[in-house]
């Protein structure tokens, strides 16, 4: 199948699944769209002796396409973007320190606790895996997707404090959770008697300052574009922000620098919210935030489809279900552990809300940023396939416990904590 006719089936079952969803269903956009896609995909894989030939054709449209180079390459950059332009300036510096420390130390707890509880679990049931294939794990599942958080916070009242520690953590710990992936990948890849602790520091200070600096230059650049052409063309306003993305993408991957964080970098530049005066905040017209929010929704849709049909190309055996039943419990303890620890540090000098340990824990989604970072394993020539196996389902059931079940209840815990203001 062409690309063109992909995209076009991938937007076809988008406004399918949505009008279905918004008729029927009721459900948050990306969950209804997503077990619409799952529903399709069991009915598939079940059916597989009626509609084996659906059964072979769907395997071959997902497996034809790499997943992972869709979402990192184009969907990631656009969707990061569109999200971090939303983003209240004003408020994201006011909660700077808990959002950076929640992103960076909070991170590396969970992927360390996630990995170690995974590697002394797993032989219990008969799927021992080597210390650094369980921190690979912990790496790819520990950052929160801020796909999945930021189209649940829309849709939650909560304070903007706490919305905004929620929506900062999730933009930023998904770049420094990639450059952690990366960096423990190396150390699989290369052997860990081959890697010394500066090669360490190296690739993680190139990933991530890199990405600052590279998202501050082009959305310093962008932001002087725009002011310039002053809203008169807003077709030009559109064209040079569309240029900034897919340009600091390819720039991004050319120079081994983190695309995720220059993305979010050059959102919060061109953003115009809490700039400060309105000449700032109308750096952009409108019609450019129109245009990036159709985008953010239209991206999303796609994406949770697609999350759902990956069921269809995962290999498994029954055993690796009972693997998965313990991540998902272990991927909320260190979730809980990653966070908790932090904020019970700052609350030596800071006051926090009642609930933010249990929000902060519960809103903590994960998706496609996840799968996608699984899927990519399979490009490693020397790990051994059922080890990736393995990994992959019990990210997928992560995943999909964490969108479906949490996302389905986490409002009721920000209603509860919206009648305490107070700790």
């Amino acid at each position: 199948m062409e690309v063109l006719d992909f995209i076009t089936l991938l937007i076809i079952m988008a406004a399918f699944f949505t009008l279905i969803n918004v008729k029927y269903l009721k459900l948050p956009s990306t969950i209804g769209l997503m077990l619409l896609a799952l529903g399709l995909s069991l009915f598939i894989i079940l059916g597989e002796w009626i509609f084996s030939t659906l059964n072979d054709l769907a395997r071959n449209l997902m497996t034809e396409y790499d997943f992972s180079k869709v979402l990192f390459q184009v969907m990631l950059s656009f969707l990061l973007f569109a999200g971090a332009l939303e983003l209240d300036l004003r408020k994201l510096g006011e909660e700077k320190w808990p959002i950076l420390i929640l992103a960076t130390v909070g991170v590396l707890i969970s992927t360390v606790v996630a990995g170690s509880a995974i590697y002394y679990i797993l032989p219990f049931i008969g799927l021992p895996l080597d210390f650094i294939y369980c921190l690979l794990f912990g790496a790819l599942i520990s950052p929160t997707d801020p796909i999945a958080v930021l189209a649940m916070i829309k849709k939650t009242k909560v304070s903007k404090n706490l919305e905004s520690q929620i929506a900062g953590e999730s933009l930023f710990n998904d770049g420094i959770g990639v450059v952690v992936f990366l960096t423990i990948l190396a150390i699989a890849t290369r052997g860990v008697e081959n890697v010394e602790a500066i090669n360490i520091v190296e690739l993680f200070g190139l990933e991530v300052f890199g990405g600052l600096l590279l998202g501050a230059l082009l959305g310093y650049f962008g932001l002087h574009l725009l002011k310039i052409i002053d809203n008169d063309h807003t077709e030009i306003e559109v064209l040079v922000t569309l240029s900034m993305v897919l340009g600091g993408a390819s720039i991004a991957e050319m120079l081994h620098v983190s695309g995720p964080l220059a993305m979010v970098i050059m959102g919060l530049f061109v953003g115009r919210k809490g700039r400060g005066t309105k000449d700032k905040e109308d750096a952009a017209g409108e019609y450019v935030y129109k245009f990036w929010h159709l985008m953010d929704e239209a991206m999303n849709a796609i994406l949770f489809i697609l999350i759902g049909l990956q069921i269809i190309v995962i290999n498994y055996e029954t055993i690796y279900f009972f693997a998965a039943g313990f991540a998902i419990l272990v991927v909320l303890l260190a979730r809980l552990i990653g966070v908790a620890v932090p904020i019970s540090l700052m609350r030596i000098k800071r006051k926090f809300p009642k609930y933010t340990i249990r929000i902060l824990t519960w809103s903590g989604l994960r998706g496609g940023i996840s799968v996608a970072l699984a899927l990519s394993l399979y490009e490693t020539t020397n790990f051994d396939t059922r080890i990736v196996d393995i990994i992959i389902t019990m990210t997928y059931c992560v995943v999909l416990f964490s969108i479906v079940v949490q996302g389905l209840t986490v409002n009721k815990l920000f209603q509860k904590a919206s009648k305490h203001s107070d700790d």
